[in-house]
């Protein structure tokens, strides 16, 4: 799954141009944390001009949140290579649901607990090497058992011993 953002507007323009009005629509709507979230996806047959292998399946996903005095709607395209038959309209908003799921879980953590960034870290191939390392110490500490990364890290932090054993086994 590709999710089209405005950065290629070419073919984001054409996907907004589709007759997205006339295709039948899937409806979630969840509340909590003193917010309503409504999403609805529409799913069409990839036109014969999305220039992507195997694109079987484009779709219009939109977020709408509600908070007390404010309202934002999202809309983003995708392009996926999954048929209807394996991926229908509730089932390509899973997914789309889940990969922020990890936004959250991974880049959040990465962001805000490990400062990614604020790094200055820049050139050859140091960023891509600190990325990984950062990974990898998330993943060591979700493996300890912590959901909490920023008290695994202060917990590691005053005990080098336990978290040079973490890092071995």
């Amino acid at each position: 799954m590709f999710t089209v953002k405005r950065n290629t507007a070419t073919l984001h323009g054409k996907l907004k141009d589709l007759p997205w009005a006339r295709v039948p629509v899937t409806r979630q709507v969840t509340t909590g944390r003193g917010q309503r979230v409504t999403r609805t996806i529409k799913v069409l047959q990839a036109p014969d001009w999305v220039a992507f292998p195997g694109a079987k399946q484009v779709a219009q996903l939109r977020r709408t949140v509600t908070k007390p005095g404010r309202k934002t709607v999202e809309v983003v395209y995708l392009v996926t290579s999954a048929g209807y038959q394996n991926a229908p309209p509730a089932t390509l908003a899973a997914r789309v649901q889940g990969h922020w799921g990890i936004e959250n879980r991974l880049h959040w953590v990465r962001d805000v607990s490990l400062g990614e960034d604020l790094s200055q870290v820049r050139t050859g191939q140091a960023p891509r090497i600190m990325a990984t390392c950062r990974n990898i110490a998330v993943s060591l500490l979700r493996l300890d058992g912590w959901d909490n990364i920023a008290a695994g890290l202060r917990h590691h932090a005053a005990r080098p011993a336990r978290a040079l054993k973490l890092a071995l086994t």
